[in-house]
């Protein structure tokens, strides 16, 4: 069986009309999982509660105190704008601890099983910096996450691969300077938000950013994958590996101009399995909903066919 974690609560983050960012994402996603024909192997799980289990103590230790409690005030007052596109509905608080809470669960799962597991929750996490959102992300899923499982025993290091269209700038400034944590971005730059340069490499050689220029396809991603992505994470040998898991690079998603298809994101996830079977794969961008739902069938699918 396949561990998804979901709860609908995730669709009460809400960020107005025409916003990509939005519930319909996980809608489109959860109707193809439950289409797919390996439907019957995956194990769909809900996220402990934030009223048994809050982690604002834990998202203390990425995120400021101020800035947490400016997220829940905009949520308290009826929501309102972080930045020009990253709302806070009145939910939206809430939801973001939950998100955080899905994918701690997520660690917990690999950790205890040795096999993948996919967080499939939102608002995403990895533009977040931590003392402001921005680029629709309130808290950083996946540097939280990361940080909390070099607490488990016999963790000692963690990489996070971001394979969303945009740089994950608020992941790599939060975790960059503990080299316990590997982080690598394959990005299209120029893009949103302008970082994420080749020559960044943290303060032990644990980062790795790979700008991809627009109109790239599977190829380059491919030669990427197997000259840079794959010898620095073997290299790194994480006891965990969190995937960043945004699908903007389709060639059908309207914020990027990357020219890949969903089938594409089962080879990706192959290269994975080969560094670690203990993966957790964790939601961020993708915003064209066929090529959105289709991407997370391909990875799921891979996972199941590794097993």
């Amino acid at each position: 069986m396949f561990p998804l974690i979901y709860s609908d609560e995730f669709l009460e983050h809400l960020t107005g009309r025409g916003h990509p960012e939005k519930p319909e994402r996980l809608s489109a996603i959860t109707s193809a999982l439950k289409s797919a024909p390996f439907s019957n192997l995956i194990e769909w799980r809900s996220p402990t509660p934030i009223n048994q289990n809050s982690p604002v103590s834990l998202i203390e230790e990425i995120h400021s105190p101020l800035y947490i409690r400016k997220v829940k005030q905009i949520a308290i007052d009826g929501g309102g704008f972080l930045d020009t596109d990253t709302y806070v509905s009145p939910r939206s608080y809430d939801v973001a601890l939950l998100a955080v809470n899905a994918w701690l669960d997520g660690v917990d799962i690999v950790l205890q099983t040795g096999k993948p597991a996919f967080v499939l929750a939102r608002p995403p996490g990895h533009h977040a910096e931590s003392d402001y959102g921005m680029g629709f992300c309130l808290f950083s899923n996946a540097a939280i996450s990361a940080f909390q499982a070099l607490k488990k025993p016999g963790i000692n290091r963690v990489a996070i691969l971001d394979w969303d269209v945009h740089h994950g700038n608020g992941t790599q400034a939060i975790v960059e300077n503990n080299p316990q944590i590997a982080y690598c971005s394959l990005h299209q730059y120029p893009c949103y938000p302008g970082t994420g340069k080749s020559s960044e490499r943290g303060i032990d050689n644990n980062v790795l950013n790979l700008p991809v220029p627009p109109g790239s396809d599977v190829t380059i991603y491919q030669l990427a994958f197997e000259k840079e992505v794959l010898p620095f994470l073997s290299n790194f040998q994480p006891d965990l590996l969190i995937v960043s898991a945004g699908y903007d690079a389709n060639a059908d998603d309207p914020l990027a101009r990357i020219n890949l298809q969903p089938k594409n994101y089962g080879l990706f996830t192959e290269y994975c399995l080969k560094v670690t079977p203990k993966i957790l794969f964790g939601l961020e961008g993708g915003y064209d909903l066929p090529a959105l739902s289709q991407s997370v069938v391909a990875t799921v699918e891979r996972c199941l066919n590794w097993e």
